[in-house]
């Protein structure tokens, strides 16, 4: 993994656990300074991660850490569906035997993580396995699709998860979805995919109802 690639996963990982704080702003050197990388790698990564809407890039005023909005969540998740499930069903379809194994694992993991209430390591096994699906897919359009969805969707669910209190059933949801991809059952894997994304919108309109 090259220093940019780095970059972008520690400082995703930083904004998606509020550590760099929605509304907050930052200098591109203090950035640099603080995740450990140099400005060019720390330069590339904050680019992407404007394409994923985690930031806003301001000339001469700094790197503004997007806010969160729940009307906003609920759109991108209209995108997200139709996106996920085709992931799902192609990474099923076109995965390699020893994708498949890691599939499984991840799966296995991902429980792990569930069982330990430990929402980093969900985190850090479910970004894997999003890589590995969109590798698996054999489709390159669809990684830029829907790479915001993904880390715009971990920062929601860290700030409300703790009230929800259900880590438990995303681990479980995203796991059965592996397990589909790993057998190479499309059919099973695109129903795992909606049904992840279901309990994704119930979660999202639960925090509106509850006025968070």
């Amino acid at each position: 993994m090259g220093l940019a690639a780095q970059a972008l996963e520690r400082l995703e990982e930083m904004i998606v656990t509020h550590e760099l704080k929605p509304g907050s702003t930052w200098s591109e050197g203090a950035l640099a300074t603080l995740t450990g990388f140099g400005r060019t790698p720390v330069r590339e990564a904050l680019k992407r991660l404007e394409n994923q809407h985690l930031v806003e890039i301001v000339e001469r005023y700094g790197v503004l850490i997007t806010e969160i909005n729940v009307q906003k969540q609920l759109l991108l998740l209209e995108t997200r569906r139709e996106l996920e499930r085709l992931v799902a069903s192609r990474a099923a379809r076109r995965r390699t035997e020893e994708e498949a194994a890691q599939f499984f694992a991840y799966a296995q993991a991902l429980r792990s993580a569930g069982q330990a209430d430990d929402v980093l390591a969900f985190f850090r096994v479910h970004q894997r396995s999003e890589v590995l699906a969109l590798q698996a897919s054999r489709n390159p359009f669809l990684a830029n699709a829907i790479a915001p969805c993904h880390a715009m969707s971990r920062r929601f669910y860290f700030l409300h998860y703790r009230a929800a209190n259900d880590l438990l059933l995303a681990c479980e949801l995203h796991g059965l979805v592996m397990e589909a991809i790993s057998a190479g059952d499309e059919k099973k894997a695109g129903t795992a995919a909606d049904a992840v994304l279901d309990y994704v919108e119930n979660f999202t309109r639960a925090t509106l109802s509850a006025g968070f």
